[in-house]
């Protein structure tokens, strides 16, 4: 088990490498597939050897080797927290393959979202509808009976967002509300606890800043697909948990 989860964590590496060239590309409309990555200072292209996940960060020591303009560190932290949670998921739903798999495509959305949403306020279509297609491919190929139940968690999880959205249009975006049905299809019935967490997170964190700020702190705008990405990741690993333990409780 150790092994595949060594495996695993050296994939999210890989696979947090590929994810910031989504996130920096797709808003543009740029292609994912070419050209190679050129530094953003000086604009030359970064060979492959600098370009190994989380290990050429830490060789160059954050700075490029063309020009010495410093790296974002965005980049080794997006690659090592990928690394972790394909990791978490093997080691947690192992058992469950379909649900492996889905993790997998999910955590990878989540990660692309949480750059898009937190660098420049977007949560661009085109990667919801890959992850959503993945979704359900996968899920119809191993587990059909399923789909009923993730149909209905999708169309809860948007439908509840949307009305909060049509309530508060500053608070809530339209890529907000099909985030959250994008999760409804990875996560079925889980997509409760997941919701619940974003929204208690998102609380959280703006009475801190109204605490600090004062009220004027309501008039900023706080990016919501972070949060709903935090919940995904809960619903994902101990969501079902969670669920059972609510139906026997209450």
């Amino acid at each position: 088990m150790a092994s595949v989860a060594a495996i695993a964590f050296v994939g999210g590496l890989v696979a947090g490498s590929f994810v910031s060239v989504v996130a920096h590309r797709v808003p543009r409309s740029e292609s994912i597939l070419g050209p190679r990555s050129r530094c953003p200072a000086c604009g030359a292209q970064i060979a492959a050897y600098d370009n190994i996940p989380l290990f050429s960060w830490l060789l160059l020591r954050g700075r490029a080797r063309c020009c010495g303009a410093p790296i974002s560190p965005r980049y080794p932290l997006v690659e090592l927290g990928l690394g972790v949670l394909y990791a978490a998921i093997v080691l947690v739903l192992w058992d469950e393959p379909t649900e492996v798999a889905l993790g997998l495509v999910f955590v990878t959305m989540l990660a692309a979202i949480t750059l898009t949403d937190l660098e420049q306020r977007i949560i661009p279509n085109r990667i919801l509808a890959t992850a959503a297609v993945l979704g359900v491919g996968i899920a119809a190929v191993t587990d059909p009976s399923s789909l009923p139940e993730r149909a209905i968690a999708a169309a809860a999880a948007g439908g509840l967002l949307f009305v909060a959205a049509l309530a508060y249009p500053r608070g809530m975006g339209l890529g907000d509300v099909k985030l959250a049905a994008t999760m409804g299809i990875f996560l079925g019935r889980d997509v409760g606890p997941a919701i619940f967490t974003a929204l208690l997170a998102g609380a959280l964190v703006g009475l801190a800043l109204i605490a600090r700020h004062g009220p004027g702190a309501r008039k900023r705008g706080i990016p919501f697909g972070p949060f709903l990405a935090l919940g995904g990741v809960v619903g994902l690993l101990v969501g079902n948990q969670l669920v059972d333990w609510y139906l026997s409780t209450f």
